[in-house]
């Protein structure tokens, strides 16, 4: 004898089988729903953990400072390769170095990027110290602009650029000299006198490479 289906309280009597089917179906949506909800909270309390290690298990303090950049070991090189001396201003304690390196092209170039170590202090200066060239090299430096007066500093005589105002590069003043074969133009956003200032502290550099070509 088969046995009967049990009969469901709340209906009075056994399911049929699409009652059956239709039950099955959502109890596992319940389910599936329950799980996912579950699953949701767990990935959330994961997420909130590793933002907690993210802020504070990393260590705090000062941003890392840049590295400092080795302008007698570049300038020796440079030495080396061109075998010809060239300028390395003394940095003291107003200056520091934000670029070093030797340019190639028509031209080579020793370039020397200053700035004030102050952060109070705005503007700086470049060095350049263009190899087997004279004034008419400057001008592409300076959009175009020739030297129009000169002036002495340190014994010596420099070309003043009259830029009028600033170029694309911020250039607001320009003064170059002669030095043996090459030409030394220093250029920048400082002042006249600043720019002066450290022209006349490479005088004896500046000798001395027009000593030696």
């Amino acid at each position: 004898m088969s046995k009967q289906p049990p009969i469901v309280a709340e209906l009075g009597r056994p399911e049929t089988p699409e009652e059956t089917a239709a039950r099955k179906a959502e109890f596992s949506k319940t389910y599936r729903a329950g799980q996912s909800f579950r699953n949701l909270i767990a990935a959330l309390i994961i997420t909130l953990a590793v933002v907690a290690v993210v802020i504070f298990g990393v260590p705090r303090g000062e941003p890392a400072s840049e590295p400092q950049i080795d302008l007698p070991g570049i300038a020796a090189d440079v030495e080396s390769t061109m075998e010809s001396p060239v300028v390395i201003p003394e940095l003291g304690d107003f200056w520091r170095v934000n670029a070093a390196e030797l340019q190639g092209g028509a031209t080579t170039v020793w370039n020397i990027t200053l700035a004030p170590a102050d952060e109070d202090e705005r503007g700086f200066i470049r060095i350049a110290q263009a190899f087997d060239a004279d004034a008419s090299w400057a001008p592409q430096l300076l959009d175009g602009t020739a030297s129009t007066d000169t002036t002495r500093i340190g014994g010596l005589d420099w070309d003043v650029y009259a830029l009028g105002g600033r170029t694309e590069n911020n250039v607001s003043h320009a003064i170059g000299t002669q030095a043996g074969d090459d030409y030394i133009l220093l250029y920048g956003s400082r002042s006249a006198d600043s720019t002066a200032k450290l022209a006349e502290s490479l005088i004896p550099q500046i000798r001395t490479i027009s000593e030696a070509e």
